[in-house]
């Protein structure tokens, strides 16, 4: 398996995402906060996919 670079734009988001996450778990936000912990998940799962998948 040979992993490739993600794209800029998807480690923005992968970065967003989990700074999100980290943030409602600080900071009590009224939607962000009970979503939190998917955040995280869904920011670094991003970031493996963008490293697994060429182009993404």
């Amino acid at each position: 398996m040979k992993l490739q670079k993600p794209k800029n734009v998807t480690f923005i988001i992968s970065l967003v995402l989990a700074g999100l996450g980290v943030l409602g778990t600080l900071v009590s936000i009224p939607v962000i906060s009970g979503l939190a912990f998917w955040l995280v998940v869904a920011g670094y799962v991003l970031l493996a996919l963008g490293n697994l998948l060429k182009g993404l």
